[in-house]
């Protein structure tokens, strides 16, 4: 892991979007992996969806074989992903929310009004020795019911903010901003481990990336699509050096 103690978890699921999108085994997301793991990346995460739109069973199968990065298996909370995270026993597992006409996850998990479904999940993950996200809207109530489930660690949705970036509206981008600070500050007191995903770009990952609390960010989208134009390798690069530059910025601010 870098100095900044800022980890960096790259998703390769769209190395899979690609792939289906033609069949066969070309591009192949276990080589991705890979190559992330050689570039700089602290983490590997992949969201096995019910539809299995672009992780498929069988690249599971083989991360687990084949990389020696801890495994983040992103899930919906079924009967159907827990034996397949109970069976594998990733390194973490993520619950995230998951709806089938959605193009990709569009908001942070409802964990207090899902609490009684959610909680039986939480509980025999955690007893199966995987840790334990959820990935949640920057909310003080969804923190608390998170920690209160027996989560370890939280993950905020930044898609507001980054997309408040992308769109050049500032106003939006600095209160979402805040709202990151706070929640990232409110969940650490609580006991959980802050981790941040969706979304982020090279626009975007200064800001957050200098936000203390958190530990770990995930990022996907933006890097598979990155690196037709440049390369996964320089891609993933450069997102770590503006990772470590923002928390070496913040460090030394403090």
């Amino acid at each position: 892991m870098s100095t900044s103690s800022l980890r960096l978890g790259v998703n390769i699921d769209h190395v899979a979007t690609i792939r289906n999108a033609r069949g066969g085994q070309h591009p192949d997301p276990v080589r991705a992996a890979e190559m992330a793991a050689k570039a700089g990346a602290d983490g590997i995460t992949a969201h096995l969806r019910e539809d299995r739109r672009h992780i498929s069973d069988g690249d599971i199968d083989r991360l687990m074989g084949a990389i020696t990065l801890p495994l983040n298996l992103e899930m919906a909370a079924t009967d159907e992903m827990l034996a397949i995270a109970l069976r594998h026993r990733p390194h973490a597992c993520c619950l995230v929310p998951e709806r089938r006409e959605e193009l990709t996850t569009e908001g942070g998990l409802d964990a207090a009004a899902q609490h009684n479904h959610l909680a039986p999940y939480v509980g025999q993950l955690v007893d199966a020795g995987i840790r334990v996200s959820l990935f949640v809207n920057p909310d003080r109530i969804q923190l608390a019911v998170a920690k209160a489930m027996g989560a370890q660690v939280v993950e905020l949705h930044t898609g507001a903010f980054c997309d408040a970036v992308n769109e050049g509206r500032a106003e939006d981008a600095a209160s979402e901003l805040e709202r990151l600070r706070i929640a990232s500050r409110e969940g650490r007191e609580m006991g959980l481990e802050m981790h941040a995903g969706h979304g982020i770009t090279f626009e975007s990952v200064g800001p957050v990336a200098s936000i203390p609390e958190f530990v770990e960010l995930n990022i996907g989208h933006f890097l598979i699509g990155e690196a037709i134009f440049g390369g996964l390798d320089s891609t993933i690069r450069r997102m770590r050096a503006l990772m470590d530059q923002a928390r070496s910025s913040s460090t030394q601010i403090a």
